[in-house]
């Protein structure tokens, strides 16, 4: 049986507390380190796609819900610029989110806003015209000999108060015009920090930094008071922007939650994942790996904070992985590249217990930022995608209430192609890549070609344990068997039955057909379709 919500404590009632008789508002919600995105008072996966960062006109759009048609993403990211609707100071233009809206509505998909505002991509490229050419007013960070560096200072407080209130504007217009919720998140900024700066070194920033670490953060991070040198060493100056930036989008954040109450979150690009010196400068200030704790401390209103990945190497992608899901903060990855090889670490990613996940540059306006992402947006770079979401997008809610509620491991293929494993109660799970459906590969008897995906960067599996020995398993170029991770003398393990299938709107399982013979002599195997498996093991002794 599939365990209930109830099996974690979880009380969807209470969750779903709505805004209204009528429309709960999104939220985010945690238990136990488990978490859980609610939209309509249900658990809700997301399967999204980020557009470029310019189709957020009218005008693009035709270009962009071609591509989530054929992607079936369930959920929109795209910008919402500081500049365009505040190019007057004082004067505000809707016109573009309602547009987005109810095109939105009629796609019958929903819409996470990215506010470009003070800083994208660490640039005050999308602030108005009148903020950016008044430095008087709204200063930019200073280099330690005093020259001006391109970005904004998180010090000013004139910034701050101009971008929350374009912020607060842009959410109450929400309140107002999207009463159904097609908006169900919202990204703060957009890749705070600063690039080959670590900190502001303008006057009231030296006086800062040389002054103690806010008492607030001492507590939060059980140390011991101290100047920031003195409690952060050589991470001293990355801590100290990455407070001052955490507050400075906590504010922001605050303000708007309280017109509106959807869920918030800020972005991060990122550093080596091994390497937090590395990190520290990539860029400084950000929501790092290495800051999270910092970011935590600083910015309670935001819901979490979410790496964006672009790396190819799996170690290093699934490593990224795991400095984000954490008890205290749900994984998202809302941009991660659009090549085929991106495509497996959704797997992964569903392994971590992702709320969402979104590959970035998804529409056919024709630009490509290779060598992030894909060369090209071809139809199959798009299916290596869509295949993974054709299967999720029926069960996106029952997917979302299982993975909070029970055990749940993941893999993608790593650079060289060997087996994967992990271990859920008494099973040990073993996954190989470049398999063919039949058959070992330590035959010698009978002759075989290489499988055409042994070198290819594709592949992945991701399993839910429901039960002691039950188990939903779904994955796509992958070889996946169970095994006793311990098994005592005289003990193997034994495939009782193996279902494919899917989950009704109610989530009610419907079984397809059951896998035997062939289908599962060899493992269970899965080509570049993906399925939807159910699984009950035994124990022969």
């Amino acid at each position: 049986m599939i365990r209930s919500m109830a099996a974690l404590g979880w009380s969807l009632t209470a969750l779903a507390a709505p805004a209204s008789a009528a429309q709960p508002l999104p939220q985010l919600v945690s238990k136990d380190g488990h978490h859980l995105l609610m939209v309509d008072g249900a658990p809700f996966l997301m399967l999204g796609a980020q557009a470029n960062n310019s189709s957020n006109y009218p005008a693009a759009l035709p270009k962009v819900w071609p591509v989530i048609r054929a992607l079936g993403a369930n959920t929109l990211e795209i910008p919402v610029a500081w500049e365009q609707i505040e190019p007057v100071e004082g004067k505000f233009d809707f016109s573009w989110v309602d547009t987005l809206i109810d095109q939105a509505r009629r796609e019958h998909v929903r819409i996470v806003p990215l506010w470009f505002g003070t800083w994208k991509n660490t640039s005050p490229n999308y602030a108005p015209s009148w903020v950016k050419m008044d430095n008087g007013r709204f200063p930019r960070m200073r280099t330690a000999e005093g020259k001006t560096h391109s970005v904004l200072s998180p010090h000013a407080r004139t910034t701050l108060e101009a971008d929350k209130k374009a912020f607060v504007a842009f959410i109450a217009h929400l309140k107002a015009v999207d009463p159904d919720n097609v908006v169900i998140m919202v990204q703060v900024e957009n890749e705070i920090g600063s690039y080959g700066l670590a900190r502001d070194h303008a006057p009231e920033a030296e006086r800062l930094f040389r002054g103690p670490v806010p008492a607030e953060l001492i507590r939060a991070l059980g140390k011991r008071p101290g100047t920031w040198s003195e409690v952060f060493g050589e991470f001293a100056e990355q801590a100290f922007a990455s407070w001052h930036m955490a507050r400075y989008a906590d504010e922001i954040a605050a303000a708007g939650k309280a017109v509106k109450a959807i869920p918030m979150y800020a972005n991060s690009a990122l550093g080596d994942p091994f390497n937090a010196k590395s990190a520290s400068t990539s860029p400084s200030g950000g929501p790092q790996w290495n800051m999270i704790d910092v970011w935590k401390a600083g910015a309670p209103h935001l819901d979490l904070v979410a790496p964006d990945i672009y790396n190819r190497d799996a170690r290093e992608f699934a490593a990224l992985l795991d400095h984000y899901a954490r008890p205290d903060n749900a994984l998202m990855v809302p941009e991660t590249g659009n090549s085929i090889d991106h495509a497996r670490f959704f797997w992964a990613a569903l392994g971590k217990g992702a709320i969402g996940y979104a590959p970035f540059g998804m529409d056919a306006t024709g630009y490509s930022n290779y060598p992030l992402g894909g060369r090209t947006l071809d139809p199959a770079t798009i299916e290596a995608f869509a295949s993974k979401y054709r299967l999720f997008a029926p069960i996106a809610r029952t997917w979302a209430r299982i993975a909070a509620s029970n055990p749940i491991w993941g893999s993608a293929k790593g650079a060289d192609g060997a087996a994967q494993s992990g271990t859920m109660g008494r099973w040990r799970i073993n996954v190989q890549y470049g398999q063919w459906q039949f058959g070992e590969s330590d035959w010698t008897w009978l002759k075989s070609d290489p499988n055409p995906a042994r070198d290819q960067p594709v592949g992945g599996v991701v399993v839910a344990q429901t039960g002691p020995d039950e188990f939903l398993v779904a994955g796509s170029d992958a070889r996946l068997r169970f095994g006793l991770d311990k098994p005592a003398a005289g003990e193997s393990a034994m495939m009782v039955r193996v279902e494919e299938g899917t989950f009704d709107e109610d989530g009610s399982w419907r079984m397809a057909r059951v896998w035997n013979g062939d289908q599962t002599d060899y493992g269970l195997n899965f080509t570049a379709e993906p399925v939807l498996l159910k699984v009950k093991m035994g124990v022969l002794k």
